[in-house]
């Protein structure tokens, strides 16, 4: 199955070479983090017993299993446990984001808004809640969350509405926060994260988390967080309010909670759910797609390292920096010798003042890297987001050699001027640069990486 679905489109243009060698390395790196195989790996059944790694269970006939879920790759993930469970499932609730094809059998599929949530996540979030209140000692409940859950698993804190998150969410996704600061806010504004479904499941049943990591370090409370025990606090909470000047933007009601920092509304920590039967498994690591996309390349025969898997901060900026190694690599053969493959992983992200038109952070980074390599032959920079779409558009990311700026100056096309406004979606579909996947089943850390191929 190849991912990218614009394939001759890409390839219609520019450096088609080097191009061509770019999506061979994308197409790897998805293909290498996806979940579905993953659980295959990991979960398995003979007669009736059930092993997940080293945990083995008897499967008696009045044993229920359960699947909770929500996130952009937790379909692959509940589609491995039904084909591998079958009936044996006595039910569950998967919420996905809306576009996720496919179906499930066993389990109780919902969509819903990523990434700002809507009342159908707000209803299937009331679902898994009530369907682990429902489980009893010794059954098995499978938690399949992943990347997305916070907008796919909206259930305000009493007091806040629907709206009001909405509202707070906006304002979070384009402050320029980090996901560990923003998540310590949307779990605080929560009545299913935190750890808090895993507090309203049975304490003697058995859950086992099932995640794939989207975030920097692999922090599970901060990629499978409704169930497992939360680290932060209000205060954290409070913190990211106070550093992005947020106070006076948030909803009152929001500003009023927050402030309160209830105790009885912190989130579950370690000793609240220490008697919890719990087992954590990260089936693919956030840095997954970027030592994928090492393997591969190495294997095209390009020198190849990777910088970082831990890249933070403004997209454009680290676009002139990629920009910048590149023009390293040409003259001083620094930090490697071409051909060659430099790569970056991460979650880079965008700040937004005031209006701006359709865009993501994949796609500014490889514009502003454009803009800085319009004179340089040999090379190509793309920058992508593994779930297969790049902030709120239908795009994983864009792609960008010498060729790019040139095209857009005959279409009359101010790549500057879109970057500065956050739009330039529009511009890449029209210059033929954007990458289109639509849902690729797993969500890791973006991936970013340059290839120079000049080897002189």
């Amino acid at each position: 199955m190849a991912y990218v679905k614009n394939t001759n489109h890409l390839l219609s243009h520019g450096n088609i070479n080097t191009r061509t060698a770019a999506l061979e390395i994308i197409e790897h790196a998805l293909a290498e983090a996806n979940p579905y195989n993953a659980t295959k790996a990991l979960v398995s059944i003979q007669g009736d017993i059930l092993r997940v790694g080293e945990l083995k269970f008897d499967l008696p006939q009045n044993r229920h299993i359960y699947l909770l879920g929500a996130g952009k790759a937790t379909y692959p993930i509940a589609k491995a446990l039904e084909e591998i469970l079958g009936d044996r499932i006595s039910g569950g609730v998967i919420v996905c984001k809306y576009g996720q094809e496919g179906t499930l059998s066993q389990a109780d599929l919902h969509l819903a808004s990523h990434p700002i949530p809507d009342e159908s996540g707000f209803e299937a979030s009331q679902k898994a809640l009530d369907l682990a209140a429902q489980t009893q000692k010794d059954d098995i409940v499978f938690g399949c969350i992943t990347g997305g859950s916070s907008a796919l698993f909206p259930f305000p804190a009493v007091g806040i509405t629907l709206e009001e998150k909405k509202a707070v969410s906006l304002l979070l996704l384009t402050c320029g926060a980090n996901i560990v600061e923003i998540n310590a806010v949307r779990k605080h504004l929560s009545q299913i994260k935190g750890g808090r479904l895993a507090k309203a499941i049975h304490p003697q049943a058995h859950l086992i988390n099932l995640t794939v990591s989207d975030v920097i370090g692999d922090p599970l409370d901060y990629i499978t967080d409704p169930t497992v025990p939360d680290t932060s606090t209000f205060d954290d909470a409070k913190a990211t309010l106070t550093k992005y000047d947020l106070w006076s933007e948030v909803p009152s009601s929001v500003s009023r909670f927050l402030k309160r920092a209830d105790p009885e509304f912190e989130t579950p920590k370690e000793r609240d759910l220490a008697k919890y039967n719990r087992r954590d498994f990260i089936i693919v690591k956030g840095d997954a797609a970027c030592e994928a996309a090492a393997e591969k390349a190495k294997a095209l025969g390009f020198n190849t390292m990777i910088l970082s898997t831990m890249l933070e901060g403004e997209s454009k900026e680290l676009g002139r920096t990629f920009a910048a190694i590149a023009r390293e690599v040409l003259l001083n053969h620094r930090p490697l010798k071409p051909p060659c493959v430099v790569i970056g992983g991460g979650e880079t992200t965008v700040k937004i003042d005031g209006a701006s038109g359709e865009g993501g952070p994949n796609q500014e980074f490889t514009v502003s890297a454009a803009l800085s390599i319009e004179n340089i032959e040999d090379v190509v920079i793309m920058g992508l987001d593994s779930d297969g779409s790049d902030g709120p558009t239908d795009y994983a990311g864009a792609i960008a050699d010498k060729s790019t700026v040139s095209r857009a100056r005959e279409l009359c096309i101010d790549l500057f001027d879109c970057l500065k406004r956050h739009a330039v979606t529009p511009a890449l579909c029209e210059l033929g640069d954007a990458i289109h996947t639509g849902a690729t089943g797993t969500n890791v850390n973006d991936l970013k990486f340059m290839i120079v191929s000049n080897s002189g």
